[in-house]
């Protein structure tokens, strides 16, 4: 029935017990946020700036004013500069579940619609929300009743302790690639020697590949899939390079307060111990544009709003978790079409 449409009865009937326990699971998560004290916010989708990431891609619109003027605007690719807005303005425990539109992005785990479950923490530690994710996992399974979550055969228990693991050392472990030894002690990456590590692990290097470009093949084609199979792994530590909205680590500046938590070898979600430098943060960002524009021959503006509301936010950790896929692995649903109520056609 692959080819029948979604609103179909009996195509429906066969999805809906993955709806009703995507409603089970929200409901459960959604009363742990209210037992842990967060507030429940709703951020417009519509914004003057859709995210700073190179490599994302954002869906725009106009807004058509009293006098006929047209203004360019975007649907936002995550709810995250409003919801630090919501910091600056004073609060300290806030939570979302904001859909999300991000281009360039369809398949068994993509939709260009999708709902981001992101929380924020005012004045504590950004390993506090490694805590905050084995709870959730754990809600969503027992919510799902599921004793595994599963992705074809990968399964992983999500009542086991998770593995915590750096990103440099996830490179040494797996790919044999010293990446630390790529980057200066400021954090400024050297192209060449990590070209000539990923060469000699067998893997392809093309001349136009960046520093970033290889670091992202090494994960996609030697890290990811060995993640999250067994027990949850929290990658953590990533190179600072590549962690434009995360504090540098205080230990060692290579590194950033940034962590990513798998599952079944499926990324679920990435922390931050939030920058609230704003000088800095319009560095990385200038920096992310030039770059997105380099590639892809187009740049969004900058939210000046949120980068004068840095200035007043306090020192604070946050993630984004990607809820369909939590409700995906909690099911075992195939794709994430099989867990959207009425997915975009």
């Amino acid at each position: 029935m692959s080819d029948t449409p979604w609103w179909d009865a009996r195509r429906h009937a066969d999805r809906r017990p993955l709806l009703i326990a995507r409603n089970r699971i929200q409901a459960a998560l959604r009363g742990w946020f209210a037992d842990q004290d967060f507030t429940e916010v709703d951020p417009c989708a519509l914004q003057v700036s859709p995210g700073n990431e190179a490599h994302l891609h954002a869906f725009t619109t106009d807004s058509i004013g009293n006098d006929g003027a047209a203004r360019r605007m975007y649907l936002h690719t995550s709810p995250e500069f409003a919801m630090k807005k919501l910091l600056a303005a004073g609060e300290t425990r806030i939570h979302t579940f904001a859909h999300v539109w991000r281009n360039r992005e369809r398949g068994a785990r993509h939709s260009p619609e999708f709902t981001m479950l992101e929380w924020y923490r005012a004045g504590q530690v950004y390993t506090v929300l490694m805590d905050d994710c084995a709870a959730l996992l754990r809600i969503a399974a027992q919510a799902a009743g599921a004793s595994l979550l599963r992705r074809g055969d990968a399964t992983c228990d999500p009542f086991a302790p998770p593995e915590r693991l750096s990103v440099a050392g996830a490179f040494g472990r797996f790919a044999g690639i010293d990446l630390l030894a790529t980057l200066a002690p400021d954090g400024t990456p050297d192209r060449g020697a990590l070209a000539a590590q990923v060469a000699a692990a067998g893997m392809r290097v093309d001349a136009g590949d960046t520093w970033s470009d290889l670091v992202s093949a090494v994960l996609v084609q030697r890290v990811e899939p060995h993640l999250g199979h067994g027990r949850m792994t929290v990658l953590d530590r990533y190179p600072a390079h590549e962690a434009a909205l995360a504090r540098r680590c205080p230990d060692d500046p290579r590194e950033a307060e940034r962590f990513e938590l798998y599952a079944c070898g499926v990324e679920l979600a990435n922390g931050f111990g939030e920058l609230t430098d704003p000088a800095e943060q319009r560095r990385r960002f200038e920096a992310e544009m030039d770059e997105k524009a380099r590639v892809y021959g187009e740049r969004y503006p900058l939210d000046e709003d949120f980068l004068a509301a840095l200035a007043h936010m306090p020192p604070a950790s946050g993630i984004a978790l990607g809820f369909d896929r939590l409700v995906m692995l909690a099911t075992g649903a195939p794709r994430i079409d099989d867990v959207l109520w009425a997915p975009v056609g």
